[in-house]
């Protein structure tokens, strides 16, 4: 039996996407910055950007789209951790 390494590609794509948009999308229901890094999401833009340039240099299409879409939720993961950062230092201000 032989594996087609597009569909290993594709499943590892989608298993990898979801935990990040799991992460995105629970910072964004409990408003919350606790136990995210503020590194996080600015490391995985940089990674995510890289990685979706060297596919597209490589014509490796697996990799691209789930960079692409990696990137897209990284930046959104970003912008929702400043939000709630902004969030929780006006409610400890006051």
């Amino acid at each position: 039996m032989t594996l087609n390494p597009d569909l290993v590609g594709w499943a590892s794509a989608a298993l990898l996407l979801a935990t990040i948009v799991k992460q995105v999308v629970t910072q964004w229901k409990t408003g919350s910055t606790a136990g995210v890094s503020k590194w996080l999401f600015g490391g995985q833009t940089l990674a995510s950007l890289g990685f979706a340039v060297y596919s597209a240099m490589t014509g490796n299409m697996v990799f691209l789209t789930v960079n692409v879409a990696l990137l897209v939720s990284a930046i959104a993961g970003q912008l929702i951790y400043w939000r709630n950062k902004r969030r929780e230092q006006a409610c400890a201000a006051g």
